[in-house]
């Protein structure tokens, strides 16, 4: 009997040496976020790491504590830069909850952006889901602002795009698997969210500043194409079917501005040709309106949005023309459908544009649904 009890108790010891190499949590620092900036000829980095202990299980911080904290470092190569700043953490650094990444207008200029990515996809940890950015403002001042009303780290735009993407779909949320698709397939370009961080909100003790994503840049294989922000980015929402939701603002003949909501977007593109290769784009949606000044009917308000719709679309084309820019992937386009005629006409995996590329544009309303009980002013405002 006492041998079947050392016996047990020998394999239970065996059993139980597995876990002393483990981790603990409590003894580890968590990477959510990470700013990459290029300076003087050096790499210079910023990485966020978040307190778990402070993110409650309602998504709320549980005290007035920091949810996270910005190291800093730099270095002649990215790996130098992240090397270095290891000898100022107190913790194992764990990758595995890293989220995001930013990188600044100077890396897109100056730096190849592949090998960047490789330096953080190496590893087990990470994953490439991770959401990338670019940005014209300081680095660390993207990885310090926080949340309103203070949420969890792990809920904001940077690091969960896809909530508020559903609400209002600007701009596409870009991971680094969707960034390496763009570079590989033809024509070989990327557009990278951009963010600006605006000073639009406040509370009663501070004003807060919040990261908006206000277009984006293009990145190729062999360099940087430049950015397609503000106005000039409003059609690219149009030009895709990933689109969740938008608005269109438009002016009425008698000089009035009423918005309308676009849901349930259907874009399609075919290329034509049959002489100078061209394509074709027809864009169907629907629109709801809940709000109306003056007098307009329904044919009435169906043509704006068709004609603002198209506006922003051809606005958007004429801008990244202008900087040699493929912003609707027509060269892609060209080769899923036309593969012998791209084969003509490529040159790097893409295919040269003109103004006179982009052929035919229609855009059409298919249904137009009203959070009223009709398309009439409730009261008559007169002067």
């Amino acid at each position: 009997m006492n041998k079947i009890a050392l016996s047990l108790l020998i394999g239970s010891i065996a059993l139980l040496t597995g876990c002393w190499d483990m981790n603990e949590p409590e003894r580890m620092l968590y990477v959510n976020g990470m700013g990459v900036d290029f300076k003087d000829g050096k790499y210079e980095i910023y990485m966020q790491i978040i307190d778990f202990a402070n993110t409650a299980k309602n998504d709320q911080p549980t005290t007035d504590q920091p949810q996270a904290e910005i190291g800093f470092a730099s270095g002649d190569t990215l790996d130098d830069a992240v090397n270095e700043l290891y000898h100022t953490v107190d913790q194992k650094v764990f990758w595995g909850h890293f989220s995001f990444l930013v990188i600044s207008e100077e890396v897109m200029k100056n730096v190849k952006f592949t090998p960047i990515v490789d330096s953080f996809i190496r590893y087990r940890e990470t994953r490439y889901q991770i959401w990338v950015y670019t940005t014209q403002d300081p680095v660390e001042e993207v990885l310090l602002v926080r949340p309103v009303i203070n949420k969890a780290l792990t809920l904001s735009k940077l690091g969960d795009p896809e909530n508020s993407f559903e609400q209002e779909s600007f701009i596409s949320p870009v991971n680094i698997r969707e960034l390496l698709i763009g570079l590989d397939e033809p024509g070989h370009e990327a557009a990278i969210p951009l963010i600006t961080i605006k000073e639009n909100w406040s509370s009663s003790k501070e004003s807060i500043k919040a990261p908006e994503l206000s277009g984006v840049g293009v990145l190729t294989r062999g360099g940087f194409k430049g950015f397609i922000s503000g106005d000039e980015a409003r059609g690219m929402q149009w030009m895709t079917n990933e689109t969740k939701r938008g608005e269109v603002t438009y002016k009425s003949d008698e000089g009035h501005f009423n918005t309308v909501i676009i849901e349930n977007l259907k874009v399609k593109i075919t290329p034509d040709v049959k002489h100078d290769v061209k394509f074709d784009v027809d864009v169907k949606l629907q629109a709801s309106i809940s709000n109306l000044t003056g007098s307009i009917t329904i044919k009435e308000i169906k043509k704006k949005i068709e004609e603002e719709v198209a506006r922003e679309i051809m606005a958007t084309y004429h801008d990244a023309i202008d900087k040699d820019i493929d912003i609707y992937r027509f060269s892609e386009r060209l080769y899923r459908k036309e593969l012998e005629t791209w084969k003509k006409h490529q040159e790097n995996g893409r295919i040269h544009l003109t103004e006179n590329s982009f052929g035919k544009l229609n855009v059409d309303v298919v249904k137009l649904n009203s959070d009223r009980k009709s398309f009439k002013e409730s009261v008559k405002i007169t002067k």
